[in-house]
């Protein structure tokens, strides 16, 4: 996503706002449609919070899908103006471009009150075939986290499914070098790859949550990931029920 006029610095904090709305959001059993909206309405510089909703992908639907529930008609709106404002461009990386994908499927799919999650179209994961060494592949899953979350399901998902050892490698690695973002974003991915069944992986997720909420979060971003992760490895997870 290319940089508009407005400093970067504005950009990285309306990410922070909003990625603390929506983990306060998560944790409200009550939260309802309309937290990106009200983001974007109480910005001061309206583009800059257009380009968080772009950039925290479709995190910014977490509340909705992890509560089994389609996207709110609201929040759709505005994901969809973001995503006009700005499109994808050429030359962006491929964690961008999946990222934007997934948001315009969740966008475009019919809100009914009773809708549950779909598949949405494959992302191209030709850098991340089985036979990649696990570290750089670890890595680039690490920056595709948003797509860890139930009602996006990928081709991405499948190869995290298949790699669920090396996810798991990632988690450790990223645990033993004190780098707790990655660990959390990591952690999600064995989370939703072994939550509908069968993968087996070397690591469970929970001790992981349990020593992330331990250390704390640095950013309102990985309270973001620490709060999805929670979610996705509670005893009840909602959107399976």
């Amino acid at each position: 996503m290319p940089l508009s006029r407005a400093p970067v610095e504005a950009y990285a904090a309306s990410v922070e706002s909003l990625a603390e709305c929506l983990e306060k959001a998560l944790r409200d059993p009550v939260s309802h449609d309309g937290v990106v909206a009200g983001h974007v309405q109480r910005a001061a510089d309206a583009k800059a919070a257009l380009a968080a909703v772009r950039v925290l992908g479709p995190d910014v639907f977490a509340p909705a899908l992890l509560a089994g529930r389609s996207p709110g008609p609201l929040d759709r709106e505005v994901v969809a103006e973001a995503l006009r404002v700005f499109p994808v461009a050429p030359g962006e990386p491929v964690e961008s471009i999946a990222l934007a994908e997934a948001q315009a499927a969740l966008v475009t799919r019919p809100h009914r009150s009773d809708a549950r999650p779909g598949p949405h179209p494959a992302q191209d994961t030709s850098s991340m075939e089985d036979d990649t060494h696990w570290v750089p592949f670890t890595q680039l899953l690490a920056r595709m986290s948003p797509l860890a979350l139930p009602g996006c399901e990928t081709a991405l998902a499948g190869l995290a499914r298949r790699r669920a050892l090396d996810v798991s490698r990632g988690v450790v690695r990223a645990m033993l070098r004190r780098d707790h973002p990655t660990a959390a974003r990591l952690a999600r991915w064995s989370a939703l790859v072994q939550a509908p069944g069968p993968a087996e992986a070397a690591l469970r997720p929970e001790p992981v949550v349990s020593h992330l909420v331990q250390c704390g979060t640095s950013s309102a971003r990985m309270a973001l990931d620490v709060a999805v992760l929670q979610r996705l490895t509670g005893p009840a997870r909602q959107g399976e029920r």
